[in-house]
């Protein structure tokens, strides 16, 4: 664009002019000259300048020494190959040998920058060359602006590796953390501001450069994110910018690959490896989550893209890792992970069973690091979570049971993870088992039983109980241990003993051995704890059954005083209500006061297979 010659970065030349050519069509070739004919031919790319030696030999060191080359073999045409910009950045420095004014921009600055380099336009020629001309550009506007850094740095990437030896990459990297720092600063008044204000409002106060961003390549933009964590942008910033970027780069990928397993590797497309090498990049980029928190929707969907793309083992592995550090905040539609395996299950029932090692990992690690003994059992932050985690995996369990293609071996391996304290009652887990065996009929007694071993009968609630004992696919000795803990649960009703008895025994066994180690007597005081305080929890349960219980007694005695019933009938009709075999009445009474027992679902209708 063509400038006044008074404008601050318009490029003219300070010392007399040269014949300067009149403008036809664009072309140097069709111009014509009004004072010398031109006297040189310089082919760029194909598209040829006619032009005069004296103005370019000036400032140019490069065409001076090939133009004294082509003395000896008296030729005036010179070719100048893989020249920065082409053709249209040549001619811009033509415009500049020959004293033209014209505007230097931020669409511009760097291909002239290179260009200047390419053509040795330096001080040693002449002063104030183009080269001093783009360098003051570059530090006094670029540089001074995150959203000019940006647009230079999105230009660089098409420009040859010049662009990265005289230095423009990394000072537009460094100007756009240092500038991001100084957005932070006034985005933090900003953010006070929005302090109890809509949402709308809190997400305009949000940092703008995010969008900025993501108009780079994946090599700049990893290169700007680390600068950024260097200079100390929050990370949720960093978070933010990083979701924003995988949301505009990912989107679409695989769209109708998740059910076509039989895609090979071999036959991925260009664009689906440059893919995978964006989100490795990413998941690298990702800031501590102790320091920063990402939502697991995210990760998870994060997870899914690495799968359909392949990505690298170590990849997949650390979002396997961020997931589980905080499993317990996590959907169940997001453990739902749809398999790409030919012939397997149809979810990724791996994937979520590496999961589950992390977590059990993490819980273990927070323990180890604990002194106190208040700290243990189902008060503390990392039983509370292993409750929620043991809720989430039931329902989990019961999703994928109904699959004919999930092997009893992968099933198993996501019944025995969990320990047996990460459930406060086993309803969850006979109403996955159940639906299992539904689903696959053709499981022998042998395999019934080994499934049903996981089943704690003294854990399961009196509607549990109730379908377990009348359910026609549990092994008989099943049925036979529910029946007994009924029996006993009705006599500890009938005694008023609630139980004290097994807690007594559990005391007792807790005593830790004088030839242990004092480690290993901590671990066992610890452990002893943990399931005494979920053993108190249980009872809880129960006690709040039986209260109930009671309350129909009394009901039942009331309704029937009246109507010449005796005492001793009216106490054989509350225990009826409380008997292993529930009539339709009993189950409809279970069934209205099902909520107010924590049953452990996870937010969907609750419901047991039926014979």
């Amino acid at each position: 664009m063509v400038s006044s010659s008074d404008s601050p970065f318009s490029s003219s030349s300070s010392t007399s002019r040269s014949p300067a050519p009149k403008f036809c069509n664009n072309s140097f070739t069709t111009r014509i000259f009004s004072d010398v004919a031109g006297d040189i031919t310089i082919v760029v790319d194909g598209e040829s300048f006619l032009l005069h030696k004296f103005p370019l030999v000036s400032r140019s060191g490069k065409i001076r020494k090939m133009v004294a080359d082509a003395k000896d073999s008296n030729s005036s045409k010179l070719e100048l190959h893989n020249i920065p910009g082409g053709p249209q950045t040549f001619e811009l420095a033509v415009k500049f040998c020959y004293g033209m004014n014209f505007e230097i921009t931020t669409a511009n600055v760097a291909s002239l920058r290179c260009a200047a380099e390419y053509l040795e336009m330096t001080e040693d020629y002449q002063d104030e060359n183009l080269i001093v001309r783009t360098e003051v550009y570059l530090n006094e506007v670029v540089v001074q602006s995150l959203e000019k850094s940006v647009e230079v740095l999105s230009i660089c990437e098409m420009l040859p590796p010049v662009a990265e030896e005289v230095g423009i990459v990394n000072r537009c990297v460094e100007a756009v953390a240092v500038n991001a720092c100084k957005e932070q600063l006034v985005s933090g008044l900003s953010r006070l501001d929005c302090n109890g204000e809509s949402d709308e409002l809190k997400s305009g106060c949000l940092e703008w450069w995010i969008e900025d961003l993501s108009a780079l390549g994946i090599d700049y933009y990893q290169r700007v994110v680390c600068a950024m964590g260097r200079a100390g942008i929050r990370p949720d910033s960093i978070t933010a910018s990083l979701m924003h970027y995988a949301q505009a780069s990912l989107k679409g990928i695989g769209k109708f690959q998740i059910w076509n397993p039989a895609r090979m590797k071999s036959n991925r497309t260009m664009a689906e490896n440059d893919q995978r090498t964006i989100l490795e990049t990413l998941v690298s980029l990702l800031p501590n989550e102790k320091s920063s928190s990402i939502p697991q929707n995210f990760l998870f969907g994060m997870l899914r893209m690495g799968i359909m793309v392949d990505a690298s083992i170590a990849c997949k592995l650390e979002l396997e890792r961020r997931i589980a550090f905080r499993l317990e905040m996590v959907s169940l539609d997001d453990l739902l992970i749809p398999s790409i395996q030919t012939g397997d299950s149809l979810f990724d029932v791996d994937t979520v069973h590496r999961i589950l090692i992390n977590f059990l990992q993490r819980i273990e690690d927070e323990d180890n690091d604990d002194c106190g003994y208040e700290s243990e059992g189902l008060g503390s932050p990392g039983h509370g979570s292993l409750l929620k985690v043991g809720r989430l995996i039931d329902a989990y369990l019961a999703e994928i049971a109904p699959d004919p293609y999930l092997s009893l071996q992968k099933f198993i391996a996501m019944l025995e993870i969990l320990p047996d304290y990460s459930r406060v009652i086993d309803d969850g887990l006979y109403r996955a088992i159940d639906i299992y065996l539904k689903a696959h009929p053709m499981l022998t007694e042998h395999e019934c039983k080994k499934l049903c071993k996981f089943i704690d009968c003294q854990k399961l609630s009196q509607e549990a109980s109730n379908h377990a004992a009348q359910n026609d696919r549990l092994p008989v000795q099943m049925a036979v241990r529910v029946l007994y803990f009924e029996q006993l649960r009705l006599q500890n009703a009938l005694s008023g003993s609630s139980g004290d008895g097994f807690l007594s025994q559990r005391m007792s066994s807790g005593v830790p051995s004088a030839a242990m180690s004092p480690r290993d007597n901590y671990a066992s005081l610890r452990r002893e704890n943990r399931e005494l305080k979920l053993e108190i929890s249980r009872m809880r349960v129960r006690l709040s059954e039986l209260e109930k219980e009671q309350m129909f007694m009394k009901q039942g005695m009331i309704d029937k005083s009246g109507n010449g019933k005796t005492f001793l009938t009216s106490i054989s009709k509350g225990i009826g209500r409380i008997g292993i075999f529930n009539g339709p009445t009993g189950g409809k009474r279970q069934k209205s006061s099902r909520k107010s027992r924590g049953d452990g679902k996870t937010g969907r209708s609750r419901r047991y297979s039926v014979s």
